[in-house]
């Protein structure tokens, strides 16, 4: 994902932190979950560096980190298993989308087309920056806005992409969701990127995920159309608000800090196919 250890922690820790923020939670306590090959690498640096990294989003979101456990693996691996707090009541979900919504993202997309290119030391310095400012950031601010808003549903955009988690959301709700390309904010510059085919593997199946119950009334060459299958990392919230709230909610996104603020679509009555792109 990225060479340096301590932002590697940053990024996993405000992923997993993502699925309480989602539901509108405010995430308490974190466990560590570590894989790592110590027959390969004895300079366990790296690993202080990492859990580091970890601790510092844990600190930044109130969130006290409990314990651990660690494995040995073949590749390193880090990851959190997160415990938040909520009123039963006011547990947001990805299944209560409502026809008429606007559909709001907080994050710029295409981390996996930069990572990708990274790797083959073919993505420029600036664009890399912005990717990891984004993941690194904390989807709390997005919580605070929809909260005090009030919204209908609201997912986190991490491995199944935008149309992924999209889909996921119009089936739960049984609706249809609209996106319409020309509003999705990216990362900038990254169009490049995708035209030089960085995809990572998962824009494959990502594809494939959703494919039967996709309508695709845009441009099969727009590039834009491959950002919405790009498997994000620590990605945005995709909040679907009602529509005369929607303004207000971006505005508020806006005043506390989110990267971007952005209407993407909106929610309609289930039609043929649950998702429709132009």
């Amino acid at each position: 994902m990225v060479d340096d250890p301590f932002v590697y922690g940053q990024i996993a820790a405000s992923n997993a932190l993502s699925d309480v923020y989602a539901m509108g939670g405010e995430p308490k306590t974190a466990l560590n979950l570590v894989g790592y090959p110590d027959d390969k690498i004895r300079d366990f640096g790296w690993l202080q560096q990492i859990l580091q990294g970890g601790a510092e989003r844990c600190k930044a979101s109130g969130t006290v980190i409990v314990g651990g456990h660690t494995v040995r693996d073949a590749e390193i691996k880090f990851g959190m298993a997160v415990t938040g707090l909520i009123h039963p009541k006011k547990i947001l979900t990805n299944a209560n989308a409502k026809p008429g919504d606007k559909l709001v993202l907080t994050k710029p997309l295409g981390t996996g087309f930069v990572t990708t290119a990274a790797k083959a030391n073919s993505c420029p310095q600036d664009l890399y920056d912005a990717a990891v400012a984004s993941m690194v950031q904390l989807n709390a601010a997005g919580r605070d806005a929809m909260v005090e808003v009030g919204v209908n549903a609201a997912t986190d955009i991490t491995g199944f992409g935008l149309a992924g988690h999209a889909f996921e959301m119009a089936e739960g709700s049984r609706v249809t969701i609209l996106i319409e390309l020309e509003k999705l904010p990216l990362l900038p510059g990254v169009d490049k990127l995708v035209r030089k085919g960085y995809q990572t593997r998962a824009s494959k199946t990502n594809r494939e995920f959703v494919q039967n119950g996709l309508q695709l009334d845009a441009s099969p060459k727009n590039d834009r159309l491959e950002l919405i299958f790009d498997a994000q990392t620590s990605g945005g919230l995709l909040i679907s608000v009602p529509a005369e709230r929607a303004d207000t909610l971006v505005q508020k996104l806006r005043e506390k800090g989110t990267i971007v603020a952005e209407i993407i679509g909106e929610v309609r009555e289930r039609q043929t196919k649950p998702l429709i792109v132009v």
